[in-house]
């Protein structure tokens, strides 16, 4: 009679608890898991040299010498080969060995085994973004520390506009591919080939541990330059393991057209593809028209994506063959819910799990449960091991809220705050190569108690009451566009080389239908001085990436400044590009004129309708 009364008793409590906490099982599982792979990590730590994605790399060669690793147009490479190439690219470059050497390379095979060959060496990576000229090339080269820049072919006209400057910080630039000799760039493609396929001695890396630089991966930040983000091998390892998390495994086939020099392509797709063990069709660029007859063509399951990617591929004109593929996992970051929900219906059931972190941060979510909209949950167990929290913010000021004592104050449920996560032994913040200002500047002191150090993550989430946790929007001087941030102040800068600019004001608009935010800049003429557009568009053609070329320009009788003199964004953000909204003049780049047109009221409706893109 006791054991039939004790089991519903039991039933009932367990019925309560998934009625009062229904993701309760999800998250326990997922805490399980997440517990396991700390466990690993330290398990990979406690050996000299540490355990790292290349000695996995290595562990698959030898397993699986014949799998496929590298699918790149007509080529094929196994695990093996790669084995072999950056073995002999690692003997040609012997003399770099332990050095911090820059990697200046558009997505192929020769980047990985580049890659891979430097990692062989003991080398910290520097992983150049292909879009940087000018001196932003050469403060990448110098932040890093890097004496050597390897470049492909097609990058060497970038290269020799600053070669002058690399040799007076005494980098040799070399030239891993092509026939054509280039003075100034050595040319190591005979020295490669007549190389030894052995593989480098294991003491070449003895020094490594977990907490070792492995990479520095480039974002942008307000000082208008990028800054080099610190990666350790732990911190590679935590990024790989996404795809394990996720449910990739073995038999999977992974299709990354992320660029390799970012965070997301590099570690979340290449590393993580290397620690499933898995074949990875690599692609130059991203292209919306070839991604789905390139899944289909290569059996491809598991796709990696960023917000921009699934709202261009759910752009594209529909198809009958939408949904006749094998992809069943999409891996990423930034995608909103509406672009969620058209994505599901047009290509099907496909498990979408949305990330949330930073190259340089200290915290990041992962949505296991796949609610749409959503980039994680607040799990206790995840809240103990790696303390975070959600800050009244003052966009005004630009700063945290703070009580009468001094200490922030936190956000209330369901309120949009400001998320900071606790730098601690479990969390560290690693911060940026020779840049201590703008380390110091993501770190929040005085948080809950005076001493406390918080990482800032500049990124305000709403947490609502269900715990699940949404990305609202990004604060401070970058904005995000076409899957690339923008350092408004970089931008600013490069504007006021023109004469007839005095002061320039850049910040990023919304646009209906279109992810992140597209730069405008409003400007400050020089006095008895016009605005000539199509000398502002070549200006921007030759020193910006296409990413960070204001689309949109304002021109003001004088830029508003705070009381500390700094610009004013948010009225403007708020009037976006609206010809109703000001009386200012504004203007829209026209590409195919080479130059900027006045903004009508036309313009601004076609945009606005979704009958004109940007």
């Amino acid at each position: 009679m006791l054991c039939p009364l004790l089991l519903g008793l039991l039933l009932s409590a367990l019925l309560f608890l998934y009625i009062r906490f229904p993701f309760l099982p999800q998250d326990c599982a997922f805490a399980l898991r997440t517990l396991n792979l700390g466990r690993l990590l330290a398990r990979f730590g406690s050996r000299s040299p540490c355990f790292s994605t290349l000695d996995r790399f290595a562990e698959v060669a030898r397993k699986h010498p014949d799998k496929l690793f590298i699918v790149f147009g007509d080529e094929r490479y196994t695990y093996r080969d790669a084995d072999r190439i950056s073995n002999r690219l690692a003997n040609a470059l012997r003399d770099r060995s332990g050095q911090i050497v820059a990697l200046f390379h558009g997505n192929a095979p020769m980047y990985v085994f580049t890659w891979l060959a430097l990692a062989k060496l003991g080398c910290t990576v520097a992983l150049l973004n292909t879009n940087i000229r000018s001196r932003s090339l050469v403060h990448c080269c110098e932040c890093s520390g890097a004496k050597t820049l390897i470049t492909a072919a097609e990058l060497v006209p970038a290269v020799l506009e600053v070669l002058p400057s690399l040799r007076q910080q005494q980098v040799s630039v070399l030239m891993l591919s092509g026939e054509a000799e280039t003075h100034g760039i050595i040319n190591l493609t005979n020295q490669v080939s007549c190389a030894s396929e052995e593989a480098p001695p294991i003491s070449l890396r003895q020094h490594i541990t977990m907490k070792s630089p492995a990479l520095y991966i480039y974002t942008s930040g307000t000082t208008g330059l990028p800054k080099a983000a610190v990666v350790t091998h732990e911190k590679v390892w935590m990024m790989s393991f996404l795809q394990r998390l996720s449910g990739v495994c073995s038999s999977d086939i992974i299709y990354i057209c992320l660029p390799l020099y970012h965070s997301a392509g590099f570690l979340a797709g290449l590393s993580g593809a290397i620690e499933r063990g898995i074949t990875v069709v690599l692609k130059s660029k991203f292209s919306a028209s070839r991604f789905w007859d390139d899944c289909r063509e290569h059996n491809v399951t598991v796709i990696q994506y960023i917000g921009e990617v699934m709202r261009y591929l759910c752009n594209t004109p529909e198809r009958e063959n939408d949904r006749q593929h094998s992809v069943r996992l999409a891996l990423g970051n930034g995608i909103r819910a509406e672009t969620w929900r058209e994505f599901l219906r047009r290509f099907g059931d496909v498990r979408v799990c949305e990330c949330y972190g930073a190259t340089e941060g200290n915290i990041g979510f992962f949505n296991y449960t796949g609610k749409i909209g959503s980039i994680g949950r607040v799990s206790a167990i995840h809240k103990l091991l790696f303390p975070y929290a959600f800050l009244k913010f003052d966009p005004e000021k630009e700063e945290p809220v703070r009580g009468s004592d001094g200490l922030c104050v936190e956000a209330a449920p369901g309120e949009t705050g400001l998320l900071v996560a606790k730098i601690h032994k479990l969390a560290p913040f690693e911060g940026y190569a020779k840049n201590s200002t703008q380390t110091e500047k993501k770190r929040l002191r005085d948080v809950f108690q005076r001493g406390d150090m918080y990482f800032n993550t500049g990124d305000l989430i709403l947490a609502d009451r269900q715990g699940f946790l949404f990305f609202q929007d990004r604060i401070g001087d970058t904005f995000r566009w076409k899957g690339e941030n923008v350092a408004t102040t970089e931008v600013s800068e490069i504007l006021l080389m023109l004469d007839f600019i005095e002061a320039a004001n850049v910040y990023g608009v919304t646009v209906p239908g279109h992810e992140g935010r597209v730069g405008m800049a409003a400007l400050q003429l020089t006095d008895g001085m016009e605005f000539d557009g199509s000398a502002a568009y070549e200006h921007m053609k030759n020193l910006l990436p296409a990413y960070a070329r204001p689309r949109f320009i304002r021109i003001q009788e004088e830029l508003r400044l705070t009381g500390t003199f700094k610009q004013v964004k948010v009225q403007l953000v708020q009037e976006g590009f609206d010809p109703n909204s000001t009386r200012d003049r504004l203007f829209i780049m026209e590409e195919n004129q080479q130059t900027f047109v006045p903004l009508t009221e036309e313009i601004f409706s076609a945009i606005t309708a979704g009958r004109t893109r940007l």
